[in-house]
């Protein structure tokens, strides 16, 4: 090898290592020095749009630096989630998404990447719980009832979705794992036909969010028999748990959180945490969660990565069990 061609190797090793030195070493007190991007991977108008576009202002104010929300949807919020594993580690751009993100990889078998491995968690959002409704004409009111009737009529209940593979859909996979119980989903192109099925007696059950079915709870359309989180809702403080209802560790929610590219530096994913859980505290943010039904996340940054993570395993094992499949 000449000293020319010797040179040019170690000119070109100095290169590829400078540019990675911005992604891998960066300062978290220079954070941030200019536009800050965070995309939601779905059509614009959803909950998870309106939620990024609050954190991007209450963010903005936080940073004094612009901080702007993009929309990229497509494939159930996969198309831009592959493009993310490929951006810098500098907290420049990131996604904000909704529980499809952890269910994904155990629903398609085609993903371009890894969702354990291919992204930094950053920070939960916010959580938003399910509540197991019933037609009046139903002849349960508990969990225990409908545990005991499900058991003594296999394959006889139904309960409605908005789709095969939602975070609703999938509650009832989970109640039926841990209940051992035989019920049949029926899927429906959306929320509101599934809904407008259960309130016209069509179907018996259905697992749904606070918000679409409160009014319909308080105007005895509908009787609540538990909600799905972990702790009782502030909208359904009378609803117990199904935890508490019979189903001891039940625990599903449609949650928000936030993601950034693969191989953050530890302190950089920590203040950016740190910044996301200050502005949740904002009025405007807590009013719309409270619309919601919603409550603000507030995990450390290492604590989120864990129940990711959690979360995929948890929703694997429903999905094996159920045999859900679907193609991209």
């Amino acid at each position: 090898m000449t000293p020319h061609s010797t040179a040019w190797l170690a000119i070109a090793g100095c290169t590829a290592t400078l540019a990675l030195a911005p992604a891998a070493h960066a300062n978290p007190n220079d954070f941030p020095d200019r536009t800050v991007t965070i995309t939601v991977p779905f059509p614009a108008g959803g909950t998870t749009d309106i939620l990024a576009r609050l954190l991007a202002a209450e963010l903005g104010s936080i940073w004094d630096e612009s901080v702007i929300v993009e929309n990229k949807g497509g494939a159930s919020g996969t198309i831009y989630s592959e493009q993310l594993t490929r951006e810098a580690p500098d907290g420049y751009h990131m996604m904000l998404t909704a529980t499809h993100h952890v269910i994904n990889p155990s629903l398609y078998d085609n993903l371009r990447y890894d969702t354990r491995e291919d992204f930094t968690p950053i920070a939960l959002v916010a959580a938003v719980p399910n509540v197991l409704v019933a037609h009046p004409s139903f002849e349960v009111d508990s969990v225990a009832e409908l545990i005991e009737y499900a058991k003594a009529n296999p394959g006889e209940v139904n309960f409605g979705s908005a789709g095969i593979g939602g975070a609703n859909h999938l509650s009832g996979e989970l109640f039926k794992s841990m209940a051992d119980v035989d019920m049949v989903h029926i899927p429906y192109k959306g929320a509101a036909p599934a809904l407008n099925d259960l309130l016209g007696g069509q179907i018996p059950i259905m697992f749904d969010s606070v918000p679409g079915v409160l009014p319909h709870i308080e105007t005895g359309k509908l009787k609540a028999l538990a909600v799905t989180s972990a702790e009782r809702s502030d909208a359904l403080p009378d609803v117990p748990t199904i935890a508490e209802a019979g189903l001891p560790g039940f625990e599903a929610t449609a949650w928000f959180g936030m993601y950034a590219p693969p191989n953050m530096n530890p302190q950089l994913s920590a203040a950016i945490n740190d910044a996301v859980r200050q502005a949740l505290q904002a009025p405007k943010i807590q009013e719309q969660l409270n619309k919601l039904g919603a409550q603000a996340g507030t995990m450390p940054q290492p604590e989120y990565a864990e129940f990711v993570i959690n979360e995929i395993d948890k929703w694997e094992d429903v999905i094996n069990d159920a045999g859900i499949t679907l193609e991209q």
